[in-house]
């Protein structure tokens, strides 16, 4: 019996249809008009159109995943209409983050010699550097916070590319859209319920258009590897112990947990699960895990000739102080209370709230992972909630962290409360970041008027949607 995605009680009477053609096209023509309203800006077309047309394409690719959600399709399809939607914000400049300039940087740094975890870009490469020039402020001065694996794939862009920033950022883009193709192979795969639902709540959702492919950020590669290794590692613990695939499959989750170290709870998922075939106990096939990650890294960290330099440069994402973490929240307010009596308290306080932050991590993925080793959750979920753990009590936060967490809990979550809050999450982060840059200081009125006619748009394409293809639904269980 064929279901919706959403749950019927409140979906069908919010929407009223849902045609896969209708909300596939809708998220298709979402994008050109964000492409279309980048490119008129770049140009330097002025006014209130450009600023529209991004939100409205923003605001047109929520409500077609949406719909498509709603709409009964299969895996292949989805496949496709990600295809389809990826493909014009493969042309784009680099969208809602200037990242990918950063890394740009850093491979310059190491391409001229230098260690790219100890030196930052201005010190390496001078301030008038036309590559330091695109980079933020905040990370101008700041060394690289990844892994050796991804230093190695900085350095070599910068080699191929010659210095070239479009090449440089085509190249990005390749591979964190390769990082992407390991997602998409891997998700149905580690479903533990519809891979439909998996594939749609997890990959086709628009914060992975926004940063994994528009966005051109590294996170696409760390989950890539992360994602397919614990589907291959899982896959072979499940009915009997593999353990040629087993070992590939931990390999893959090292590698990426040597682009970005949060990759690492991966392990702790799959050697809880390999302790729960009582093939080993927990804590030794714990030491196992952390022993094969030791290993990776040594290898990893000399082949490639960074060294171990990297250990010691990954809190450096945390020095800037990100007004979305809730651990610096704690900060923020004591230092505004201690404002009020003349105390400078507010990075203190911060340096408080990130300890706190720390020790929450730790007991929240031991909780987790006493819930997988009771078995009150399967791997997969356990390594979502691991992570969202990771980010709730984590230094930073940005929008892009949410799919750490997504994509596994898109895999796991049954129908429900749960996978509702979570769709909520996508589409209420998908908006945060304004998809058209630019400077409103004294032109609120022009920042409003585009939101205003954005949303018009969307609305009335919404309507123009439902009055033309209305389907009769009926209530499923």
């Amino acid at each position: 019996m064929s279901s919706p995605t959403l749950a019927p009680s409140w979906s069908v009477r919010a929407f009223g249809f849902a045609s896969p053609a209708g909300a596939r096209w809708t998220g298709f023509g979402g994008v050109l008009l964000l492409v279309a309203a980048v490119f008129a800006g770049n140009a330097g077309m002025s006014g209130v159109l450009p600023y529209a047309g991004g939100i409205a394409g923003v605001g047109l690719v929520v409500l077609g995943w949406v719909l498509v959600g709603m709409a009964e399709t299969t895996v292949a399809w989805l496949r496709w209409t990600l295809v389809l939607w990826c493909g014009p914000l493969l042309v784009v400049p680099p969208l809602f983050s200037g990242d990918v300039f950063s890394y740009l940087a850093q491979g310059a740094v190491a391409a001229r010699g230098f260690d790219v975890n100890v030196v930052g870009p201005v010190q390496a490469l001078g301030p008038a550097s036309d590559i330091v020039g695109r980079v933020s402020g905040y990370w101008r001065e700041t060394p690289s916070p990844y892994g050796p694996l991804f230093g190695t794939v900085e350095r070599v862009i910068a080699q191929v590319s010659g210095g070239n920033p479009v090449a440089g950022v085509a190249l990005h883009r390749l591979v964190e859209v390769l990082g992407l193709a390991l997602i998409v192979w891997a998700v149905p795969r580690l479903a533990t319920g519809s891979p439909r639902v998996a594939l749609w709540l997890g990959v086709l959702n628009p914060l992975v258009l926004w940063h994994v492919v528009a966005g051109v950020h590294n996170d696409a590669l760390m989950l890539g590897l992360m994602i397919a290794g614990t589907a291959i590692a899982l896959g072979a613990v499940r009915d009997r112990i593999r353990w040629w695939p087993l070992a590939g499959g931990v390999l893959l989750i090292a590698l990426g947990a040597e682009v970005k170290l949060p990759a690492l709870v991966a392990l702790a998922a799959v050697g809880t699960a390999l302790a729960r075939r009582r093939v080993t106990g927990f804590l030794l096939a714990g030491a196992a895990m952390v022993a094969t990650f030791a290993v990776v890294s040594v290898a990893i960290s000399l082949l490639t000739g960074h060294g171990f330099s990297w250990v010691s440069a990954l809190g450096t994402s945390g020095q800037v102080n990100s007004w979305m973490a809730p651990t610096n929240w704690f900060g923020f307010l004591t230092g505004g209370i201690g404002s009020l009596f003349g105390l400078n308290v507010t990075q203190t306080m911060i340096g408080v709230g990130k300890i706190i932050g720390y020790v929450l991590t730790v007991v929240g993925i031991a909780v987790v992972l006493h819930r997988q080793w009771t078995g009150r959750i399967d791997a997969v979920r356990s390594l979502g909630l691991m992570l969202a753990v990771v980010v709730v009590f984590g230094p930073a936060v940005q929008p892009w962290y949410l799919l750490w967490a997504a994509i596994p809990l898109a895999a796991s979550l049954p129908a429900g409360r749960a996978r509702a809050a979570l769709i909520t999450l996508v589409a209420v982060f998908s908006v945060v970041l304004p998809p058209v840059g630019g400077n409103f200081s004294g032109r609120v009125g022009l920042l409003v008027l585009a939101y205003v006619i954005g949303l018009a748009v969307v609305v009335l394409t919404y309507f123009g949607l439902r009055k033309a293809s209305p389907i009769e639904w009926q209530r499923q269980p």
